[in-house]
């Protein structure tokens, strides 16, 4: 199987798996509320993506690990994948934070953090995820691509993810361009799930929401001036204390 092929289809699977699973983790861990995670409008979060696709490609290194002991070479194995996820995660979020001012997410509050961007903890999750996917999706990922490839619904299905993500990518660009502009303005970084929660407070106090995204029924700027306004708030309250 053509190898631009595997990583495309997972990149699909991962993205919609991983927002799918970000969606649960905050409403029933987190956030307790339904929120549409990632800056993206539909459900795909390009960071488990790329995470997926690096999984896949680090998993064919367990044979060329020089140890003999099969459950601790596995075990590094976990380690190497949870490094290089983690590597990616911060690299998206720290260039993220430079060239638009926008946190896409922040671990500020977690012990050894480093920049707010990645932490022990969620490395650790990403190992425990690492070792999910090692053990009940990478045998049988080419025995699917095989059987998925005979079915003309596959292409068609991968052909339509991609349409709807590139349009998706491009308007959710427009918005976080806006955002940037606004953050170069007022000297800040945009916390993105904070806007998200100033933008739909309002909206979730006339009626209720499934997910909340960065859709708006006022224009896009009071949002943003809402979200200044409890920004500087919160920061005065933090230099009283």
């Amino acid at each position: 199987m053509n190898l631009f092929l595997i990583l495309t289809f997972l990149f699909a699977v991962g993205g919609v798996s991983g927002w799918v699973l970000e969606v649960f983790y905050r409403r029933f861990v987190s956030q307790k509320h339904w929120v549409d995670p990632g800056f993206l409008t539909g459900p795909c979060l390009p960071l488990y993506g790329e995470a997926l696709c690096i999984l896949y490609l680090l998993a064919q290194l367990e044979e060329h690990l020089p140890i003999q002991d099969t459950a601790l070479r596995k075990l590094l194995l976990f380690v190497i994948m949870a490094a290089a996820v983690t590597l990616l995660e911060f690299a998206v979020g720290a260039i993220m934070i430079r060239t638009t001012h926008v946190r896409l997410w922040d671990y500020s509050d977690r012990p050894g953090n480093i920049m707010g961007i990645i932490c022990p903890l969620y490395s650790f999750f990403w190992m425990l995820l690492s070792a999910a996917y090692y053990f009940l999706i990478h045998p049988h990922i080419l025995e699917a691509l095989e059987w998925l490839s005979r079915n003309l619904a596959f292409s068609f299905g991968i052909g339509f993810f991609y349409g709807v993500f590139v349009i998706d990518f491009a308007y959710s660009a427009q918005i976080i361009i806006k955002i940037r502009r606004f953050a170069d303005e007022k000297q800040i970084v945009v916390r993105l799930e904070e806007l998200r929660e100033t933008i739909n407070y309002e909206l979730a106090q006339r009626k209720p929401h499934f997910i909340f995204s960065l859709r708006t029924e006022q224009p896009f700027r009071e949002a943003l001036d809402r979200y200044h306004e409890r920004y500087e708030e919160l920061r005065r309250r933090i230099k009283r204390r």
